[in-house]
């Protein structure tokens, strides 16, 4: 599986035809196209797949089953909505949506074994869902993709390790949000630093941040150069180990408050803020 994939959820939900951003995507190099039922991108993913003039095998595509219909129901409407017969990998989007854990991912195997998914997976599974599932199931899921970055890598240390030991690969989705929605935190100073020594971005310091543990990432962007940014990880030295700690020990200290600053400058986001603090306190503190 490539290790680096071009989201279509997050700032593309709701901005309707997408696809020109899926073939910039191809064009730059992305052959990794992650997907979601509830993101209502799919179409415009088949669409891209069908206008670059590709072949299919060239891509690896994940979706995900996000319980707004039943599973088979699901997987085969999203394979008519990109237009191909098979995805490379199709999650469980969140861990409520399998109601009796050991009869429903019985049946997601069953997507896999009728040649509907090269792989099986799940989003969103935290440590206890990950033990549980792994009680019952046949086949292990593949991929867990989880909310992660350095503000929330203490509470998914355990499973990062977990799914490792059991052959899982844990893939991070938000990873850049220090940079965004959580700018002028603890992390910012450490990450400088090393964009400093290694001549290179913010952004491709938490991205290698994020290899450096092991775990794949689903990124996006709608401009060219940031695509560019990302991918070019590829040619970059690895953090140093100090690097690696100091970026984990400032993301213990957790996000920084003055996020409510940007709560007045920009009313739209406080939906979106209220919720990744309230996923960051579940972590944290209650799951």
């Amino acid at each position: 599986m490539p290790v680096m994939a071009f989201g279509t959820g997050t700032k593309w939900r709701g901005k309707g035809d997408i696809t020109d951003g899926v073939i910039q995507a191809i064009e730059t190099g992305f052959d990794h196209l992650d997907s979601a039922q509830a993101y209502g991108t799919e179409p415009y993913v088949g669409r891209a797949l069908r206008d670059c003039g590709l072949a299919r095998d060239e891509f690896f595509i994940t979706t995900k089953w996000s319980g707004m219909s039943p599973m088979e129901e699901a997987i085969r409407s999203s394979l008519d909505n990109m237009g191909i017969k098979q995805v490379d990998l199709y999650l469980v989007h969140m861990p409520s949506l399998l109601k009796a854990v050991e009869r429903d991912w019985a049946a997601f195997e069953k997507i896999k074994e009728a040649g509907l998914a090269k792989s099986i997976g799940v989003s969103n599974f935290r440590l206890e869902d990950m033990q549980k599932l792994l009680k019952v199931a046949k086949t292990k899921p593949a991929v867990n993709q989880i909310f992660l970055n350095p503000y929330t890598y203490e509470q998914n240390k355990e499973l990062i390790e977990y799914s490792r030991q059991n052959g899982i690969l844990t893939e991070a989705y938000s990873s850049l949000i220090s940079l965004t929605w959580w700018a002028g935190g603890h992390v910012d100073k450490p990450v400088e630093a090393a964009a400093k020594r290694l001549n290179a971005s913010p952004a491709q310091v938490l991205l290698l941040w994020v290899r450096s543990k092991g775990v794949a990432v689903v990124t996006t962007s709608s401009s060219k150069e940031h695509l560019e940014e990302y991918l070019a990880i590829a040619d970059l030295p690895p953090l140093t180990e100090e690097e690696i700690a100091a970026i984990d020990e400032a993301g213990a200290k957790g996000p920084p408050k003055r996020i409510l600053v940007k709560l007045r400058e920009n009313a739209s986001l406080v939906l979106a803020v209220v919720l990744l603090h309230v996923i960051f306190l579940l972590y944290r503190f209650v799951l």
